[in-house]
């Protein structure tokens, strides 16, 4: 059996000396004309993708090597980054997938017993393209007020381009809305998390790679179930060749309206009545697959600190987030009543209180449940957890019922 991919480890800096980010002049150009200066930070040239915010005060490795932000522009609210540096245990895949990154104060230099490197510099062997010493509280707002939107990053002879010029390379990039971005950040082969040394396996889970990060298949691992993570583009025929007893949907970037392909697996998942558990991009295509729509969210939730409550249960987690794309409830505002569906009766199990966005969906004939935050927070508190876990009980309760699967 082999492992998920080894991450590419951060470059170390030179002992002492403190790391060069505060030569050559940047700019950041956003979509609407507004435009902001600073210092270059990482690699030197051009970038351009969705400026999103992040409000998380830690965990910016975990951020940047999460595959749900490709192709977007990352605007770090917490004023400095980079005081603790870079290491190989906080990556979260094998490489970091920002199309570019928007910090306020980088740190003069790691210190961190942890730290193997200096971010700067892993931003600039990595060719991701940074910006430093900008108003990110001023930038955020704007945000919020306008919306996410399109953005450049530009530096050293890019920086010196006519602001008409650097305007246009804004705008001719592609929107998020109707990007297909998953098969782009899935693992290219399949390949098997093992439990650990000790810990007997129980169960055979097909997890869909949509931009997994390597957190969840560990978390899933340290509860005796053995994870082959798939290709986003798997068959129904090859997942089902597997036996698994569940499917899982993993975390990933772009829009799920298109995301057929997947839909229709999932699908199949649930005909065949297979135990399923879907999180973030997961959860919006279980509601697709619901007979749901999906839309886009003015400027998303991004970051460790947001307040979902589990209806279940009626406690208000503190959970981590990474979504521009939300399910739209039939009825508008969800209740705690369940909606018709494809499948069954199909209810709201989570609800962000910030703005009642739809974080959760447990459906009532079929064994399946998602949410659309990071259980495995990775960065970020501990409080959903025990989705894990819940995951294992609908697999325990599907083992000891036999229900019996349809033939492909």
């Amino acid at each position: 059996m082999s492992s998920t991919p080894a991450p590419v480890p951060p470059v170390a800096t030179d002992d002492g000396d403190a790391t060069d980010t505060d030569t050559g002049e940047a700019v950041l150009v956003l979509e609407d004309g507004r435009v902001f200066r600073g210092e270059a930070y990482g690699a030197r040239g051009q970038t351009v993708g969705e400026a999103v915010f992040s409000t998380g005060m830690t965990g910016y490795q975990e951020t940047l090597t999460d595959p749900s932000y490709h192709r977007q522009v990352v605007v770090m609210t917490a004023p400095h980054i980079g005081n603790t540096g870079v290491n190989t245990d906080d990556m979260e895949s094998r490489r970091i997938w920002v199309a570019g990154y928007v910090v306020r104060d980088p740190a003069i230099r790691p210190s961190n017993w942890r730290s193997q490197g200096d971010l700067g510099q892993a931003l600039d062997a990595a060719g991701v393209v940074g910006i430093s010493g900008v108003d990110t509280r001023a930038l955020t707002r704007h945000l919020r007020d306008r919306g996410a939107m399109r953005a450049g990053i530009f530096s050293g002879e890019a920086a010196q381009a006519p602001a008409t010029e650097l305007l246009r390379t804004v705008t001719d990039a592609p929107r998020m809305a109707g990007s297909a971005l998953a098969a782009e950040v899935s693992t290219p082969e399949p390949y098997v998390v093992s439990p650990p040394e000790g810990t007997p396996t129980r169960f055979r889970v097909a997890a869909l790679d949509l931009g997994i990060k390597g957190m969840t298949p560990a978390m899933l691992a340290r509860r005796g179930i053995e994870v082959h993570v798939l290709p986003s583009r798997t068959t129904v025929e090859e997942l089902l060749a597997l036996e698994p007893d569940g499917v899982f949907f993993s975390n990933g970037p772009g829009d799920p309206a298109t995301a057929d392909h997947e839909v229709e697996l999932l699908r199949r998942v649930l005909e065949r009545r297979i135990p399923f558990f879907g999180i973030c991009f997961g959860n919006q295509l279980l509601g697709r697959a619901l007979g749901l729509s999906t839309y886009k969210l003015t400027f998303g939730h991004r970051g460790i600190n947001q307040p979902v409550l589990d209806r279940e249960t009626g406690k208000v987690e503190v959970t981590s987030h990474n979504h521009g794309f939300a399910i739209a409830w039939p009825d508008g505002i969800p209740t705690d009543r369940p909606a018709p569906s494809d499948f069954g009766p199909v209810r709201c199990s989570h609800i962000a209180l910030n703005d009642d966005v739809v974080e959760g969906l447990s459906c009532e004939d079929v064994p399946a449940f998602s949410v659309q935050y990071h259980p495995e927070a990775a960065a970020g508190p501990h409080d959903a957890e025990y989705l894990f876990d819940r995951f294992v009980d609908l697999l325990d309760t599907n083992a000891t019922q036999e229900t019996p699967r349809a033939q492909t």
